[in-house]
């Protein structure tokens, strides 16, 4: 049987350089909880460290976590990209970490803690993980898709670190899975403003980089259960499941 599920599929732990502190895996589930949300999806910048411990805050509890990332490409594109398996992230950091340079400045960007799901810091990364990996949109995608992830364009309807404000396009042959748009212009909106893009799927995510914005925008998605597979159903519109608009 299908029914509606609350998504929010963009959330920011403190691992990212730009979220607050407070944004520990505990705390994340806790408000997602409070929100009533049925799945998000971790998707810190450029890193991947804290998504395991926000599934594992989340164990047992009735919240899906997705394992997800949030990539810069070289042409200072955000990309979302979710994965099936914790594995499939982790070999897609494999790659980021070979193709991102540079260390953090704690003073100008912040810290990136590694919190476990006790709340305890397990480290620090100091790459600059505001910064742009040297790989191509069309090369970030294609490693996604080989992964057997979903690749998602983040907030187009964005200024600033969009597909659209940074390459003016978005070309069907990148296969990107969806276009997110922000909480700002909302799904409805989007679809006035975009009509040239009305062939893909589009989602809104609350990009949470503070508590208090989790779940400020979500998508409602037709599903059996929240979950990786039915998501990418629902993207392509398999077997009834859909994103109700």
């Amino acid at each position: 049987m299908l029914n509606p599920y609350n998504c929010d599929l963009h959330i920011h732990t403190c691992l990212s350089p730009c979220a607050e502190l407070d944004m520990h895996p505990q705390t994340i589930v806790q408000k997602a909880l409070e929100k009533k949300i049925d799945m998000i999806a971790v998707s810190d910048h450029n890193a991947s460290a804290n998504a395991r411990f926000v599934m594992a805050a989340a164990a047992g509890k009735p919240l899906e976590v997705i394992p997800a990332m949030e990539i810069t490409t070289s042409e200072e594109v955000h990309l979302l990209a979710l994965f099936r398996r914790l594995l499939d992230l982790e070999q897609m950091q494999v790659i980021i970490d070979e193709h991102l340079f540079g260390e953090n400045d704690e003073e100008r960007f912040g810290l990136q803690a590694i919190v476990n799901e006790l709340g305890e810091v397990e480290g620090f990364n100091n790459q600059l993980l505001i910064g742009a990996t040297d790989l191509p949109i069309d090369d970030v995608i294609a490693e996604i898709h080989r992964l057997d992830g979903l690749a998602i364009a983040a907030h187009i309807d964005r200024e600033s670190f969009s597909v659209l404000s940074q390459l003016g396009f978005i070309d069907d042959g990148w296969r990107l899975d969806a276009l997110e748009i922000s909480k700002r212009t909302g799904l409805k909106r989007g679809r006035t403003q975009y009509p040239q893009l009305q062939h893909y799927p589009f989602i809104t995510s609350s990009d949470a980089h503070f508590v208090d914005d989790i779940g400020t925008s979500m998508t409602r998605i037709m599903m059996e259960t929240p979950g990786f597979d039915e998501l990418k159903m629902a993207l392509s519109g398999q077997n009834g499941r859909l994103v109700v608009e």
